[in-house]
């Protein structure tokens, strides 16, 4: 699924399109909850970690997660759309522009007053790490203090998964911070010290903020260090990178052999 960057990015992309303008037609065909209207201005369109937030001046908010599938386009009326309308789940039109977002599997309505309280979907969510604050020592040590109600067999790979911890980091970046780090992904959160565990949250948090411009994604000099790199030379010492499924959540993670000795061999 995208990334905090990525999300970021779309919200950047938005915002001036709709931010202050009135809206003319929304549709959300499969979307329960309290709509916003024609008539109503745009208030925010904002990035909270992977989800993306639209705020409307009647109250309302437009939430929408974009897991593996979804993605949000902008059109100028009339311009062909780039996807079929079978797989449109929202559109908010104003006078110059159409923000259209197809095939996300989650679009809810809720209150902004509701979200401003820590209340309702996202108020679980850590620290968003793509925020310029989120750099700030308290923030990380938050964060770090999140990962005690973790099982404490958890991989740190997953630990940083986990938008409860800190929100914004996937696959790409949990390979390429404990990279940076040189922890092997699969290493059990009791095996790693507090320190290395207030690292690998301010690293992801720099390597995010570092990417929320346009460009390709980079974590070093020529792209990325480990994920997507199978077999490839590693960045710093050349061994082949590996990767594999694994850890409690079954997805693939990327490491370097020789910098990231796996648990127990460390």
């Amino acid at each position: 699924m995208p990334e905090g960057d990525t999300l970021w990015r779309t919200a950047t992309r938005l915002r001036p399109a709709l931010v202050g303008h009135q809206v003319v037609a929304v549709e959300t065909p499969r979307a329960v909850g309290p709509a916003a209207v024609p008539g109503e201005e745009v208030v925010e369109v904002r990035a909270v970690g992977k989800h993306l937030l639209v705020d409307f001046s009647g109250g309302s908010t437009l939430r929408t997660h974009l897991r593996m599938t979804g993605s949000w386009h902008l059109y100028r009326p009339g311009e062909r759309w780039r996807k079929p309308r079978h797989r449109l789940v929202a559109r908010i039109a104003v006078t110059d522009w159409e923000a259209v977002c197809f095939s996300a599997p989650i679009v809810e309505w809720t209150t902004t007053a509701a979200l401003a309280r820590g209340s309702g979907p996202i108020g679980h969510l850590g620290p968003d790490l793509c925020r310029p604050e989120s750099a700030a020592e308290e923030v990380v040590a938050d964060c770090v203090d999140r990962m005690v109600e973790l099982d404490p067999g958890t991989p740190i790979g997953d630990v940083l998964l986990d938008q409860r911890v800190a929100c914004g980091v996937g696959n790409v970046y949990r390979s390429e911070v404990c990279w940076a780090e040189r922890v092997h992904p699969w290493t059990p959160l009791s095996a790693v010290d507090v320190t290395t565990r207030a690292r690998l949250v301010a690293c992801a948090g720099r390597l995010l903020r570092a990417n929320l411009g346009p460009g390709a994604r980079t974590t070093v000099p020529g792209g990325l260090a480990v994920y997507g790199r199978r077999g490839e030379p590693c960045r710093r010492c050349g061994t082949p990178v590996d990767s594999a499924v694994g850890g409690s959540l079954g997805r693939v993670a990327s490491w370097c052999p020789n910098c990231q000795p796996p648990p127990g061999r460390g």
